[in-house]
């Protein structure tokens, strides 16, 4: 049914680009903005502005005109071709077409009782109402000058079970000074013993946490959007472990308060397959002041046969292009995983395939990833240039992939 209506909203579209019927907002404009604008352009989330009516789009429309016209919004960015990807906020032609000509004719209203119902976002949450909500006890005081902060916040579960989380969102509680949020499930109980030591709110650690993780949960930076596993899968958490939120800080100049939260939806499947992370990383490198184009690999080994469901490229402000294939055991041609060629530390995400991976034990991961450290990229947050390495702070840099598996000897796609 979802593809027939699909079709027959390209069939409208096409059909009013011929100039019968006009295009309106309420019948043409509205379902492109919902399912691809809204999701960031809501109240309380990374959008400078809100789209949720006409009065609003109207306000925007030569802006979004230009944005979609150059392929700048929605911001989607994998290249065609290298790597199929679920949740893809491509607009069609036709589409951008459609907004153009709208825009031209004086963005027309139309009977706005043919416009789809408002999308309701449960508390904000974009997956609706979560199954278990993980929030700071209280607002945590970031100071305005220093470093940067790694903060680590416990949050105990208490479940009496393994539960299995197949997504999670994360509502960062101040956007001015979260950087990204990483979440780590410990079982040792050396997370609230580092907590307890600590006079403030939660503990510090640079970089690592402090123990060694059971598992990452999952992450969190600007623009990401929540994404499920696969069907009958979830990352899981062990009975009775405890959450560790680490949120990176930036300082800003002036105080500032945070108290940031995530969702967790879990599985329901009766015996739900775990998802398992791991990273392709270099962190031995260091970056010429003034090289445009300097480039860096890691590689990561597959040694049991795994599904790859979904890819995370990691880089920060000097990175300009990160490539991602796999070399498969007795395969010339590389497999491409993903391909970013224009890298905005903005709008990172995880990314999961439409069609889960078959990685044969012995494959090699590789990534390349190639950075600008020269005086021409406007993110370079060094002036004049300087040698950059591996590091945790914003002005350092990092060169890796988070990698979604699931064994194949416990799971396999369906049909």
């Amino acid at each position: 049914m979802k593809l027939l209506v699909i079709a027959a909203g390209a069939v409208a579209l096409a059909v009013a680009l011929k100039g019968d019927p006009a295009i309106t907002y309420a019948k043409d404009i509205a379902p492109i903005i919902q399912k691809n604008c809204q999701p960031c352009h809501r109240p309380g989330q990374v959008a400078p502005f809100t789209l949720m009516n006409y009065e609003e789009t109207k306000t925007w429309a030569r802006e979004i005109r230009q944005v979609t016209t150059e392929r700048l919004m929605p911001p989607w960015k994998p290249e065609p071709g290298f790597g199929a990807f679920k949740h893809e906020r491509r607009l069609e032609n036709e589409e951008i077409k459609a907004i153009a000509k709208w825009v031209d004719d004086g963005c027309p209203m139309g009977d706005l009782r043919q416009a789809p119902a408002p999308v309701r976002y449960e508390e904000g949450w974009s997956l609706g109402k979560p199954d278990f909500i993980a929030e700071m006890a209280e607002e945590y005081e970031v100071a305005p000058t220093g470093e940067d902060e790694y903060r680590h916040f416990v949050i105990p579960t208490n479940f009496d079970k393994d539960v299995f989380v197949r997504a999670l969102d994360v509502q960062p509680g101040n956007r001015k000074t979260v950087h990204h949020v990483v979440v780590f499930i410990d079982q040792t109980g050396i997370a609230r013993k580092l907590d307890e030591r600590d006079p403030g709110l939660g503990y510090k650690a640079f970089g690592s946490p402090g123990f060694p993780p059971t598992s990452i949960l999952g992450t969190w930076a600007p623009g990401f959007s929540p994404a499920e596993s696969p069907n009958g899968t979830g990352y899981r958490i062990p009975k009775g472990a405890d959450i560790v939120m680490q949120v990176h800080y930036y300082r800003t100049g002036k105080a500032e308060r945070d108290r940031s939260k995530m969702a967790l939806y879990f599985s329901q499947a009766a015996d739900p397959k775990e998802v398992f992370m791991r990273m392709a990383i270099n962190m031995q490198f260091r970056i010429p002041p003034g090289e445009e184009r300097h480039r860096v690999v890691a590689r990561q080994s597959i040694f049991r046969d795994s599904y790859l469901v979904g890819i995370l490229p990691h880089m920060h402000l000097l990175g300009k292009e990160m490539k991602i294939t796999a070399k498969l055991p007795g395969k010339t041609d590389p497999l491409p995983l993903i391909w970013i060629k224009n890298w905005d530390f903005n709008w990172q995400d995880t990314y999961y395939y439409q069609q889960p991976i078959l990685l044969p034990a012995g494959t090699e991961v590789i990534v390349e990833a190639v950075y600008d450290n020269s005086s021409k990229n406007p993110r370079n947050p060094h002036n004049p240039p300087k040698a950059v390495g591996w590091g945790e702070k914003t002005t350092d840099e990092m060169c890796l992939a988070f990698l979604h598996f699931l064994p194949a000897s416990s799971w396999k796609p369906a049909e």
